[in-house]
């Protein structure tokens, strides 16, 4: 059995990486936005933590999915939300958890069809390795390695916490 490590510890790791990797640039004034649904709860608790004063936004990459055509649409889309102009910003991607890149690049896709930022930055809580894209977490809680035949869900929102999973082959 793999110890999962507790979501707690880890928003404080990525609290303090983002604080000192926004330091280190120089970005005063992020906008975070989450994608569906774990990276929505996670951009909500750092947005708190950080004391940002701008709205964040929540993004569903449905439709972004290279995978769109071959596994069909989620039944539960929802509209994205960004109650703010991307052009020109720096905006912060949080997700959950981040493996093959391709979760990330259709984030970023969508983002781009709002506008073009000026920097694009990605937090996560975990970085599970295994990608097919080089796309890289800027800061993220923890580095887990699994076996192919386990994979890590974020569930919540109330209390957030890390559950293993089986996947069907």
């Amino acid at each position: 059995m793999t110890d999962l490590p507790a979501v707690p510890a880890l928003l404080d790791e990525i609290e303090l990486g983002l604080r000192r990797y926004l330091n280190e640039r120089d970005i005063q004034r992020p906008l975070l936005v989450g994608i569906r649904t774990g990276g929505v709860w996670v951009a909500s608790e750092l947005h708190r933590r950080l004391g940002l004063e701008e709205p964040w936004g929540e993004l569903d990459i449905s439709f972004y999915r290279d995978d769109f055509s071959r596994i069909g649409l989620n039944p539960r889309v929802t509209p994205s939300h960004l109650p703010f102009e991307t052009e020109g910003r720096d905006l912060v991607l949080v997700d959950d958890v981040v493996m093959s890149g391709r979760t990330i690049r259709a984030a970023m896709n969508e983002l781009f069809d709002y506008g073009r930022p000026s920097s694009i930055s990605l937090v996560a809580l975990l970085d599970m390795g295994g990608r097919e894209l080089p796309i890289q977490p800027d800061v993220c809680g923890e580095r887990l390695s699994l076996p192919p035949s386990r994979r890590v869900k974020l569930v919540g929102p109330e209390p957030l916490a890390l559950e293993l999973r089986e996947v069907k082959a």
